[in-house]
């Protein structure tokens, strides 16, 4: 048989083999992103130290205000100059010789350990948005969620290959009293997916409901010496730490579980109407937290965090999308590497009220500044819109596909069958086409990243399929997924041991629309 002979045989073959695949449905999680592309580091040396010394300016002669006795007996401990009750002004060293023993990398332990994940250094992975108190559902409706739709997300976590966390309150299940909702909403997380997830920091007595529910399902000792879930603690730009986060920072500290540092900024608005000035103060406030996470438990795994948007200047309106953003990404990122600790972003964000060019625009952006910027832990990756007050469906799983694209974008240029496939070009010579070759056959699925949501057919097909747009694709696929979703069982033991939990606790805590703070 000649080589046309067999390209024939091969294409023949070929297009049963890609009808099959487009059928099926691929859920297996891509490991953690190894990054290969270089860096956007946009500041030189001296510009780094520039801002350095300016956020230690800051912490030494303006101080951070820390609203929690606790937190200020822990500052006075060490040695921290308090004053005005509540105002804590940081000496430079101390800082540096805190943030020392923070974990440069270490591993996320999954229930399932073929998903466990190496973060840090030049790791990055990619987590759902969280805290909408909305979603567009399946039939693309603007409504208030339940634990119901908070559970179809979790679903789709955990069967999106990109997405590698199941994260916690996606959107807010409003069908439940806020007392008892971390409860609910943890469980979803630990039930519906065997990703690693986050855990709720709402109070203090939350987190630490959160930790014990993640002990029952690792196990105490365990914890100790594995990460297996992240807290988010916001700051209160400029330069307010209150006692809600700092309790619920502590009980996660305490158990050795990382939590991310994130001053929550409002360019031109809680910072400096300036980029540069802006990331030396959440810099600052940034490092003050850092520093605090070692002053309750030295050497627990701690990342450098932050929530980034500027203002409109005409409305007040936070904005996303915008260049000062991309910016402030590639200096915290370059910041967080000058100190070596992991640090975290937000990704596909954006301001559109629809799934519609400019949710693409503002969140095709994020994302590629996000990538470039080298971040380590990838929030907000998977249905944001409307500045966060509402979860798509339709946009949840579109993100996703972007995040695989963008995956493959920064593993960079693949080589290993570079002399193979410049063997075809001898095989075929000018004026023919490669479509038949054995080479490409036999690397059709991965030469090229292939969109599934994306329509890339002629118009005419297009009209033929009933000239569907993508939000009507998306819905579509979510629909596929939900219906093909197989639960990945909790350990019998442990998920009863969960349930007890869950019910004895909202025995404990009063059913109120009000945060846990006392029970």
């Amino acid at each position: 048989m000649n080589m046309v002979d067999e390209a024939r045989r091969t294409r023949r073959g070929g297009r049963g083999s890609r009808r099959e695949l487009r059928s099926a449905i691929n859920t297996t999680m891509l490991p953690a992103l190894k990054r290969k592309l270089p860096l956007v580091e946009p500041m030189d040396e001296a510009h780094v130290e520039r801002i350095d010394r300016a956020s230690m300016d800051i912490l030494e002669d303006v101080g951070v205000i820390f609203r929690d006795p606790q937190a200020i007996a822990d500052w006075k401990s060490v040695g921290a100059d308090v004053r005005d009750d509540d105002r804590v002004h940081l000496d430079r060293g101390l800082v540096r010789e805190l943030i020392k023993s923070i974990p440069e990398s270490f591993t996320y332990h999954a229930r399932n350990p073929a998903n466990n994940l190496p973060f840090g250094n030049d790791h990055s992975i990619f987590v759902p948005m969280t805290g909408a108190p909305y979603l567009r559902d399946l039939e693309d409706r603007r409504r208030g969620p339940t634990l119901d739709d908070l559970a179809s997300f979790h679903k789709l976590s955990h069967m999106l290959p990109a997405i590698h966390s199941s994260a916690h309150h996606i959107v807010e299940p409003m069908d439940h009293v806020v007392a008892h909702r971390h409860l609910r909403i943890t469980y979803s997380s630990m039930k519906h997916s065997d990703k690693t997830f986050m855990g709720m920091t709402t109070s203090p007595k939350n987190a630490e409901d959160v930790m014990d529910m993640c002990a029952i399902l690792f196990g105490e000792e365990f914890m100790e010496t594995h990460a297996v879930v992240t807290g988010n603690c916001n700051g209160n730009s400029p330069l307010v730490w209150d006692e809600t986060m700092l309790g619920a920072m502590r009980a996660f500290c305490k158990r050795n579980q990382p939590v991310l540092c994130s001053p929550f900024v409002l360019g031109g608005a809680n910072t400096p109407a300036s980029t540069a000035a802006s990331v030396a103060q959440l810099n600052a406030e940034a490092l003050s937290a850092l520093a605090y996470t070692q002053v309750v438990r030295k050497g627990c795994p701690a990342i450098y965090g932050h929530y980034l948007s500027t203002v409109s200047m005409r409305s007040g309106a936070p904005m996303a999308g915008t260049p000062e953003i991309s910016l402030m990404n590639f200096m915290i990122g370059q910041m967080a590497r000058y100190y070596q600790v992991p640090w975290r972003t937000s990704n596909t964000l954006g301001g559109a009220k629809t799934f519609d060019a400019q949710a693409g625009y503002e969140s095709a952006s994020t994302m590629m500044a996000t990538l470039m910027a080298g971040a380590n832990y990838v929030w907000h990756s998977a249905g944001w819109n409307e500045a966060g007050m509402h979860c798509s469906m339709a946009k949840f799983v579109v993100d996703a596909e972007q995040c695989a694209m963008g995956y493959r974008m920064a593993e960079g240029v693949k080589w290993d069958d570079f002399d193979e496939a410049l063997s075809a070009v001898r095989d075929i010579g000018p004026g023919g086409h490669y479509l038949g070759h054995p080479h490409t056959q036999a690397n059709f699925q991965d030469a090229f990243f292939m969109p599934e949501l994306f329509d890339n057919n002629s118009i005419e097909q297009w009209i033929a399929d009933g000239s569907q747009e993508i939000t009507e694709r998306a819905l579509k696929h979510v629909h596929k997924l939900l219906a093909s979703y197989e639960e990945p069982k909790l350990d019998d033991a442990a998920d009863e041991a969960l349930r007890d939990y869950i019910a004895r606790r909202e025995r404990e805590i009063p059913a109120v629309d009000a945060l846990n703070n006392e029970h």
